[in-house]
């Protein structure tokens, strides 16, 4: 065993020795994941309801396009199983690789399918063929990347470590916004299939750098005390199924409430005027940009006054920025309308990616701790692969109102997780890391089964 798994208050004191590469290569690798799965979001949005379902109408073509999407949304639970389970029996690292290889493979095949001109009704077969390979292995990604950081960084630090690889998530999806931002201009179909074989270079970026990496200190220690579980997922179920219950409410309001915004009131504003697709995407991509450094400082902010008030006050901004968000798009006045995405990206949905990481890690142990984080996060993912679909069906209802009344609905939900949450960073889990630094003796993990601040 090494020094970083048998010395646990050093490794508490000052993490492992590798902790900023950990971190920094499960950025690039989240930020690729992003990049892939929300440039279809954007191409759905904006293309595939011409280029793959031509002979419909406008309002149904969309309608499919997101339902497309979706698909992608129902495989991330399947996804994140396969890989919780695998990340809990086998280790971390082989993970990261192996989702990201698969995602990266997948995004470059869409840029280049044959559209519905070429060959009819094949062509979204093999879209929707497709999308289910990314959403397995966006549901394995996250996961993985989280739980690795999160388990090399500092004990006292681990919120401000844990927010590195979930601030890939904007940068992703800026560079994402940025590459269709470019290729709008032009007026064939490499205006959509260009910005998914350019993901291709950042594959190459994310695999090199993710290939150095050192196994998880904590997964090491778990299995050299033979603490490793014959079957992750049926223990994290049989022990834990009301933390994933939790993780669930939790992530519903920051994914649904980021595709509503995203997604949703994209295509809205796009089709009120079509000379406004430049201004909402160049929205989204100041807000991606501001949701780096916000969520960094969210992350930092845990480790200071704990993950349950921060998340807490993202939740209420949701329910009172819901009505709001839509009346600054209506205005058509360009510098409202990218305020609107700020607002909602930049800040909001950035203090919640920014919470996450610390708060569903030590929801559970380390030997489910992938399994248990993974599944409650991509199930939520499934549920808010339909936002955009909804979205479309309450507005064709109630018009604009109907897109603004699901996201004042999530952000109920959230508050309700959050109510029901327990806190896993306060008082107590501090001073329980603070003994374990000075070598005092602390209660086993088994000992402690609400605790898993020093598991």
């Amino acid at each position: 065993m090494t020094a970083e798994i048998t010395d646990r208050p050093r490794q508490a004191a000052h993490g492992s020795p590798g902790k900023i590469k950990t971190a920094m290569a499960s950025a690039a690798g989240t930020c690729v994941e992003n990049y892939d799965f929300v440039a279809y979001g954007t191409a759905a949005a904006l293309y595939f309801g011409k280029v793959f379902f031509p002979n419909t109408d406008p309002v149904v073509g969309t309608l499919l396009a997101f339902a497309t999407l979706a698909v992608g949304f129902l495989m991330r639970p399947i996804g994140g199983a396969v890989g919780g389970y695998l990340g809990d029996k086998y280790g971390r690292k082989p993970v990261l690789v192996g989702a990201l290889l698969t995602m990266g493979i997948a995004t470059v095949l869409i840029g280049c399918l044959p559209t519905y001109a070429q060959v009819g009704i094949l062509a979204p077969i093999l879209l929707v063929i497709i999308r289910m390979i990314q959403g397995l292995a966006f549901g394995a990604e996250w996961g993985g990347a989280v739980m690795m950081t999160f388990e090399h960084a500092p004990w006292k630090q681990r919120g401000r470590f844990a927010a590195i690889p979930q601030a890939g998530n904007p940068l992703g999806i800026t560079l994402a916004n940025a590459a269709f931002l470019l290729s709008a201009s032009l007026q064939t179909d490499w205006a959509w299939r260009l910005p998914f074989l350019a993901s291709a270079v950042l594959i190459v970026v994310g695999l090199v750098v993710r290939m150095k990496l050192e196994e998880s200190p904590e997964f090491e220690h778990t299995k050299a005390t033979g603490a490793i579980v014959k079957n992750p997922l049926a223990t994290v179920f049989k022990n834990d199924w009301r933390n994933i219950l939790r993780v669930i409410s939790l992530r519903v309001v920051e994914s649904c409430a980021y595709y509503v915004t995203a997604t949703y009131l994209l295509s809205y504003i796009t089709k009120n005027n079509p000379d406004d697709r430049a201004v909402g995407l160049t929205g989204i991509v100041i807000a991606s940009l501001l949701a780096i450094p916000v969520t960094l400082i969210a992350g930092a902010l845990t480790d200071r006054i704990g993950r349950r008030k921060l998340y807490l006050g993202g939740t209420i901004a949701v329910i009172v920025f819901g009505f709001p968000m839509f009346l600054l798009s209506n205005t058509g006045n360009p510098f409202l309308i990218v305020l609107a995405f700020v607002i909602g990206i930049g800040i909001i949905h950035a203090t919640f990616t920014g919470t996450q990481g610390a708060w569903f890690a030590e929801l559970f142990r380390t030997n489910t701790r992938t399994s248990g984080a993974s599944i409650g996060y991509q199930v939520a993912a499934s549920i808010s692969g339909f936002a955009p679909f909804l979205a479309v069906l309450l507005a064709s209802v109630f018009g604009w109102a109907g897109g603004a009344s699901l996201y004042v609905l999530v952000g109920v939900i959230g508050l309700i997780g959050v109510l029901n949450t327990r806190e896993t960073w306060g008082a107590r889990e501090k001073a329980e890391v603070d003994a374990i630094i000075a070598g005092e003796p602390v209660a086993s993990a088994a000992d402690q089964p609400a605790r898993s601040s020093v598991r």
